[in-house]
């Protein structure tokens, strides 16, 4: 009977094998036909018994990557180095072990999900690698490193794992205790629920071991820290939205971390060594210089409504343009506007109506009432001024999801905790210091720049010499590279989504002991 090696004694008949085993696989018969149908793991050398034993390894280890451990199946595998009988048995155990190799391979590399089945917002392409080059790399590489090298580089994702391993550590331990039996707590007070408070942010590293018994200037700091990496108003109340989240238990927290790990295996790209980093929970966007934040502004992501959620993807912003006229979106412009002429054409009087021809129409020609959202004939627009809808200025990454970065005129929903108010689109609140840091990089007087073009009241197209990557993401962990992980609310409930796939192929909280 053959074992493992024994494809070199019959080689036509292995070939044949192989070819079979692999027929409805076209990378991994692309690279078995490129190779001569020759093993990599099944024969008798040393290189085909160190990749079996480095895969194994791997896959012995995929937990610690919050992968669903049920689908590679070792001791299936196993079982079947075994039980290897004939010739074709090999072929078809050899076949098996590449596809699981692709499989742990994808999951490490670039995700276990397909996003856009996740949730129709996300629209990022996962950097999927191809297969049979993905193989060909590995056998012609050393087994153990090209394994370690397939899960992303990123400091975030080494500091995601380090902070999954604690959490899990204090899952065993029974969480974080009982949860604070209140609905709100203030300085001043005392009682059980103060005691609870103080326990609870004791356990989650927030206060050093006190018998406190009153909600002091300590437990005040304290919860103002919490609030701080949670995205709360730090008023050192734990009102409702601060008592939701300091109950809220470690397994959800755990949750987070490993929906936050499979988010950065599908951006498991080169992000760019400048780039803009707009984290939709956080309502905030940055510009990244060599992994350093060297500018932020608070921003206003689009409502939680069907058709107003900011999307997330990547794309390349490549200019911005100074005192922007408003394009009125059509669904916009059916939705909210017309319903509104049809009751006074004189509404909005702002707002331009341009016919097909590029002609200003005059409202009261026009019958309003005889359109529907499918039959009105115009386009609107918003001349640049103060009042304009986009502000004073929009930077632009064109994009399909008409989605760009702007200035707004309505300045106070940048002062709420949450901001979930536009209709998709990303407002700055320093909109102009933004532009500033980004000219920064082509001209030695950039506010003079910017300005020159804006007191010209002229819509002005600046090109940026070096056009920079952005990136429009939603993560709810967050791991600095010092302190406490930092949470964010799921504004769109689309971290629930992943998590609930993530359960569903596999994946599964685990406790483990220190």
């Amino acid at each position: 009977m053959p074992s493992i090696g024994g494809a070199q004694s019959q080689p036509s008949a292995f070939a044949q094998a192989v070819a079979e085993a692999a027929a409805r696989d076209k990378s991994v018969a692309a690279f078995y036909k490129a190779n001569g149908y020759k093993a990599i793991w099944t024969g008798k050398g040393s290189k085909d018994r160190s990749r079996r034993q480095a895969l194994l390894k791997a896959m012995a280890r995929a937990g610690d990557h919050g992968l669903p451990v049920a689908a590679y199946d070792t001791d299936l595998l196993k079982t079947n180095l075994r039980q290897v009988k004939s010739v074709r048995d090999l072929g078809k155990l050899e076949v098996q072990m590449s596809k699981l190799m692709l499989t742990y391979a994808r999951h490490v590399q670039t995700g276990v999900l397909t996003p856009s089945r996740v949730d129709s917002g996300i629209v990022r392409k996962v950097p999927l690698r191809d297969r049979a080059q993905l193989l060909a790399a590995f056998a012609k590489s050393s087994p153990s490193k090209f394994l370690k090298s397939l899960p992303p580089k990123s400091p975030e994702y080494k500091r995601l794992m380090k902070e999954k391993l604690r959490l899990e550590k204090q899952l065993a331990k029974g969480g974080w205790g009982a949860k604070v039996p209140a609905k709100s707590l203030k300085p001043g007070q005392s009682g059980n629920a103060v005691i609870a408070l103080r326990n609870r942010l004791i356990a989650m590293g927030y206060l050093k071991r006190s018998a406190s018994q009153t909600y002091d200037a300590t437990i005040q700091k304290a919860v103002q820290q919490f609030q701080l990496n949670h995205g709360l108003s730090p008023d050192g109340v734990v009102g409702a939205g601060t008592m939701k989240e300091i109950n809220t238990q470690v397994e959800k927290r755990l949750a987070s971390i490993l929906v936050a790990m499979e988010r950065e295996r599908w951006m498991n790209i080169e992000r760019g060594k400048r780039h803009i980093w707009v984290n939709l929970t956080d309502f905030t966007a940055q510009i990244i210089d060599g992994g350093r934040v060297t500018f932020e502004t608070r921003s206003v992501i689009g409502k939680n409504q069907s058709d107003r959620r900011s999307p997330e993807f990547s794309d390349v912003m490549e200019f911005m343009i100074i005192n922007p006229t408003w394009n009125v979106p059509r669904s916009i412009a059916t939705k909210e506007y017309l319903p509104m002429l049809k009751k006074n054409p004189n509404a909005v009087g702002h707002l331009k109506l341009i016919d097909s021809r590029g002609r200003t129409v005059s409202r009261g020609s026009v019958d309003f009432t005889q359109y529907t959202a499918k039959t009105f004939p115009f386009a609107i627009k918003q001349a640049p001024s103060n009042r304009n809808a986009l502000g004073l200025v929009k930077f632009m990454f064109p994009n399909k999801h008409n989605i760009y970065l702007h200035d707004t005129p309505s300045k106070s929903l940048f002062s709420r905790e949450v901001r979930a108010f536009s209709h998709g689109c990303i407002r700055l609140g320093n909109p102009f210091e933004f532009a500033y840091a980004l000219l920064a990089k082509q001209t030695s007087d950039p506010k003079g720049t910017f300005h020159k073009a804006l007191n010209s009241g002229v819509e002005t197209r600046i090109d940026l010499k070096n056009p920079l990557p952005v990136h429009l993401v939603y993560r709810t962990a967050v791991m600095p590279a010092k302190g406490r992980a930092n949470y964010r609310r799921d504004v769109y409930g689309r971290d629930a989504k992943v998590w609930s796939a993530l359960r569903k192929a596999g994946v599964a909280l685990r406790a483990v002991g220190s």
